[in-house]
């Protein structure tokens, strides 16, 4: 059985992204990169528009608005181009121009929970914060896990992560300090019906 992570980089507001700002705020230090560069093989699951904004950069086109990329960005843009991806769209063409990439049509929870089923390895959420949703309240997910860097983007930050989310309990994993300032939270989620203490309404 393969495990299901989601796993999200957010500002301390929750926004995933934030107009101007390059990526990982600016904020990034040589523990967590080390760290990104540690982590076992995965395969990446994502939505279509992740899929355009991340090809984007690869292909030397990135959105508009987007930062140039630093030297640790096109690092992992290059080693993303190497990992096995999936891609969940109704409305992107084949042939599917960015290498290892696989094109899904059907419905993503079920292509999902059959790919669960399949063999060993772990699953992984990039980006993509609406099949995130809808794989979370599907009861997908085995591990949550979010770094989370000392900025608040009021002003500027796009892409609220949690807007639309059920309510869910953590049940902590793990937790880390890197480079004195960006945090690691990991845990396993837990639907909630009602908030602790209070009976779902008949």
């Amino acid at each position: 059985m393969r495990e299901l992570m989601i796993d999200f980089i957010t500002s301390l507001d929750g926004y995933a992204s934030a107009d101007g700002w390059p990526g990982w705020w600016g904020l990034e230090g040589p523990e967590y990169m080390a760290w990104l560069g540690e982590q076992p093989p995965v395969t990446y699951l994502m939505g279509a528009n992740t899929y355009r904004v991340m090809y984007g950069f690869v292909s030397g086109a990135p959105p508009a608005g987007s930062a140039d990329m630093e030297a640790g960005e096109e690092a992992s843009v290059d080693e993303l181009t190497r990992t096995p991806k999936v891609v969940f769209s109704a409305s992107l063409e084949e042939p599917i121009k960015w290498a290892n990439t696989t094109l899904v049509r059907g419905d993503a929870v079920e292509a999902v929970r059959a790919m669960k089923a399949e063999g060993s390895g772990i699953l992984s959420t990039l980006g993509s914060i609406s099949l995130s949703r809808s794989l979370l309240k599907a009861g997908l997910v085995d591990r949550f896990r979010v770094i989370v860097f000392p900025v608040i983007t009021g002003a500027t930050g796009a892409e609220r992560i949690y807007d639309g989310y059920p309510d869910v309990a953590f049940d902590n994993i793990s937790t880390r300090i890197f480079d004195g300032k960006i945090q690691l939270l990991e845990g396993v989620p837990r639907l909630l019906t009602a908030p602790p203490g209070m009976t779902k309404p008949t």
